[in-house]
């Protein structure tokens, strides 16, 4: 199996500490994070994807919006030349724990952060990096952290 991921999720994913739109999209969220931190393989696609399923059954998602699309053309940008390959739909990217933290590590920075401007979650992820990833859903913080208990809120 692979999960389905919009390029902006792949910054989303480095500071989801298990908050979001409703109850169904956390659940959905938290299952989503154990597949990522297991390993399992991301598709890339345009619009909607895994992620995004529970707001699908909302009146007017925000999914399909200009700003979302925007907000994905910039993450796959920076995400791609960080990682030194091409972000779009149809990529598959297996992300260990390295490249996790390398994410993170420029996400704190602000490097990879031009998707994030306008959202509405960018202060809390804010804090997040600020207080060094701590409570993260999404694999360990740090590669150095691998086999502990990621904690839950």
């Amino acid at each position: 199996m692979t999960i389905r991921l919009r390029p902006h999720h792949l910054l989303c994913m480095l500071t989801y500490i298990g908050k979001g739109y409703s109850p169904a999209f956390v659940r959905n969220y938290d299952a989503i994070a154990a597949r990522i931190s297991a390993g399992e393989a991301l598709d890339v696609v345009d619009g909607p994807d895994d992620i995004c399923r529970p707001l699908l059954e909302t009146p007017n998602p925000h999914c399909f919006n200009d700003s979302v699309i925007a907000r994905d053309r910039r993450a796959a940008a920076d995400v791609g030349a960080l990682l030194g390959c091409e972000i779009h739909a149809g990529v598959r990217l297996v992300l260990d724990a390295a490249q996790i933290a390398l994410l993170r590590t420029h996400f704190a920075a602000g490097g990879i952060r031009a998707a994030c401007a306008g959202c509405e979650w960018s202060g809390l992820c804010d804090g997040i990096a600020a207080d060094g990833f701590h409570a993260v859903r999404v694999a360990p913080a740090d590669p150095q952290d691998l086999g502990k208990q990621v904690p839950s809120l």
